[in-house]
């Protein structure tokens, strides 16, 4: 998938979820999209990475450690 598919997928969620609001004003935002993008993107980069965390730390440009403490996080470490 491009960069321009996923661009579009997210403006498209967006856009539904302020309709769902119907005027109400959204709050924390920014937190709650990352949180809600980067569970799933961890799951399926460590799952491509064969569970590899220096490679999949790698692929997402960030440090080992930093990775792990989001797995835990999410609870994707096993």
């Amino acid at each position: 998938m491009s960069k321009k598919n996923i661009e579009d997928c997210v403006r498209t969620s967006l856009d539904s979820y302020f309709r769902d609001l119907r005027g109400t004003e959204p709050d924390g935002m920014y937190d709650m999209l990352v949180r809600v993008v980067e569970k799933p993107l961890l799951d399926v980069v460590m799952a491509r990475a064969e569970g590899n965390q220096s490679r999949a730390a790698q692929w997402l440009g960030l440090n080992r450690n930093t990775l792990r403490k989001k797995l835990v996080e999410h609870k994707l470490l096993k």
